[in-house]
């Protein structure tokens, strides 16, 4: 009786414990990543007064906060221009609905009508692509950069790590984790927007993170100390780290006028 009782104790005792680290652990957010690829000032301008004036409107409608959206500060050099659309969301559900209840949105119809309703023979872009990531565990959450330079001196840097395989890239997401390195990036002031691993997208399997700097000098400043810094150094050098990336998609980026950050 007395030991059925010390183990009773010792069981509730395990489930509270759990319970409450449960409670402890943020949720991991999701986020949808859309990237527009466009040719002129045409497609630009509809873009732009779409995203402006009815996509971002109708989100916050609906609670979705801190979208934020971008352009390549190559656009003007290259004929593949790009624009990117960041919005979190707490669970693919909330996900699901806002794509449902935009629909249904009639301001935002209205707002949109010349994104909505192109002719198919104008466009407002030439290709889109949709990204889904989930955040790490080391960073469950998106964090809004802390920059006090004006939004067109900024430089928010979006990265794309590719591996080999699904078991070569679950090794480089521990090395995020595990390892240490999303610790070593805040500990550096990166100010990163988030971190997360690629669950649908064009160039599986991959991870997707973005920093942001004041401009282009704080961004080379921040990324020689990263190099030289001993943590950096020995993580990078452990025999269970090796080549778990096979290519990296480096794009900068800078937030327009309407952007939420």
């Amino acid at each position: 009786m007395k030991q059925s009782l010390i183990i009773a104790c010792l069981s509730s005792f395990v489930l509270i414990s759990t319970l409450a680290f449960a409670q402890k652990t943020p949720e991991r957010e999701y986020y949808k990543l859309i990237v527009y690829h466009y040719k002129d000032a045409v497609q630009e301008d509809i873009l732009d007064t779409y995203l402006e004036h009815a996509l971002l409107p109708a989100l916050h409608r609906q609670k979705v906060s801190d979208v934020g959206v971008f352009k390549s500060l190559s656009n003007d050099t290259v004929t593949d221009k790009l624009l990117y659309v960041f919005m979190p969301f707490k669970s693919l559900k909330d996900m699901k609905n806002m794509e449902e209840d935009i629909d249904k949105d009639k301001a935002y119809q209205a707002a949109g009508s010349n994104y909505i309703d192109a002719a198919y023979n104008k466009p407002p872009y030439t290709r889109k692509e949709t990204i889904i990531l989930y955040a790490f565990p080391m960073a469950p959450k998106m964090q809004l950069p802390q920059l006090k330079s004006a939004a067109n001196e900024r430089v928010y840097e979006l990265r794309s790590y590719e591996s080999a395989t699904e078991k070569v890239f679950a090794n480089k997401v521990r090395m995020f984790n595990e390892g240490g390195e999303v610790p070593l990036f805040k500990r550096l002031n990166f100010n990163a927007v988030f971190y997360s691993e690629v669950i649908a997208g064009p160039k599986m399997p991959n991870l997707m993170y973005m920093t942001t700097f004041e401009n282009m000098q704080d961004r080379e400043a921040h990324w020689k100390a990263f190099g030289a810094d001993e943590e950096w150094k020995k993580l990078s050098s452990m025999p269970e780290y090796q080549n778990n990336v096979q290519h990296i998609d480096i794009t900068f980026l800078r937030p327009t006028n309407y952007s939420d950050f």
